[in-house]
């Protein structure tokens, strides 16, 4: 008999769904957007469908085929009660018990599990990714924000309330950029995709760049994606996009090898397809601002999960964690 999980990644806009196999496959999957309506029951009910659906889809691919459980990966989720809390990017409003409400639908499966979705990255990646034989390693998820999972002696850190990890909220310059969190400052304000489109700006506004590829770009058109295509046609302005962002992310990663004293931190998410425009300022400041004892020791790679699927399969990740 074939054993598959569920893993689901509720994002702002839009749900993916998908069932993975032990070996981090995706057989199937499918979405459906977020609602901006707000109402969690009609979107549980909305979710139970999409989901059945695809079990039936994947027992036609293999009638043997049996559905261990279901992984969540969400803004805000915490592990400890299966709730989503707060989140700033979802129309659902306070605590929500989503396991719970899941569970009224699912109760045969064996494990039924949600966290935030960098520490699904996380596991997705120490079960099918490049830190398979890593007992101590960081998760650093580069996008709309910033954000991080840690694991350490095998096990990923939850805090005493669930919530620990959030790296992306490490003060970096007092008094700086409003964060989306409405503190000023903070990591992800310069090192998430909007960071960088602001650094862009304000790159353009310093040098009065007007023959940059990127000085026709409206603040609301720019995009990350934009920098990265401008940088690969050698633009001065893109490239020191990602060398400043580079620099504000290595002085991030070496409070967290101090913290925490990793063997590697993994970077994923749409700014690391830049590859060596990003590892290599990172890598160099992280150096930088690291204790003697520290240096030279802490690998910064790319994640091993594939792109498309990453946040899928490390949500189906969490039941294979479960039921260990």
């Amino acid at each position: 008999m074939k054993k598959v999980a569920i893993g689901i990644d509720i994002g702002g806009t839009n749900t993916a769904i998908g069932v993975v196999d032990k070996e981090g496959n995706v057989m199937v999957k499918d979405n459906l957007p977020t609602p901006t309506h707000g109402d969690i029951d009609k979107y549980i009910d909305d979710l139970t469908v999409a989901i059945n659906e695809l079990i039936k889809s994947v027992k036609l691919l293999n009638e043997d085929s049996e559905i261990l459980g279901i992984g969540i990966g969400a803004p805000n989720g915490n592990y400890y009660n299966g709730t989503i809390e707060y989140a700033p990017n979802l129309e659902f409003k306070g605590v929500v018990p989503f396991v719970k409400l899941l569970k009224n639908n699912f109760s045969e499966l064996k494990a039924l599990a949600l966290t935030n979705d960098a520490n699904a990255a996380a596991i997705g990646e120490m079960i099918y990714g490049g830190a398979k034989d890593m007992k101590n390693f960081v998760m650093y998820t580069l996008g709309t924000g910033v954000g991080s999972g840690l694991v350490v002696n095998g096990e990923l850190v939850y805090g005493h309330d669930g919530f620990a990890g959030e790296c992306g909220h490490t003060m970096l310059i007092p008094g700086g950029r409003l964060c989306g969190c409405g503190t000023h400052g903070h990591l992800e304000a310069y090192c998430s995709a909007p960071g960088m489109k602001r650094t862009a700006f304000e790159l353009l506004a310093y040098y009065n760049a007007t023959d940059s590829l990127l000085a026709d770009k409206s603040f609301i058109e720019m995009d990350s994606k934009m920098i990265f295509d401008a940088a690969e046609k050698g633009d001065e302005i893109a490239k020191e996009v990602f060398k400043v962002t580079g620099d504000y992310l290595g002085q991030g990663l070496a409070d967290t090898v101090h913290h925490l004293s990793p063997e590697a931190i993994f970077l994923f998410g749409g700014p690391t397809a830049a590859g060596d425009l990003i590892f290599e300022p990172t890598k160099e400041a992280m150096e930088e601002h690291l204790l003697p004892i520290f240096k030279d020791k802490v690998k910064i790679l790319p994640s091993k999960l594939k792109a498309g699927d990453a946040a899928i399969v490390g949500a189906s990740a969490l039941v294979w964690k479960e039921l260990e």
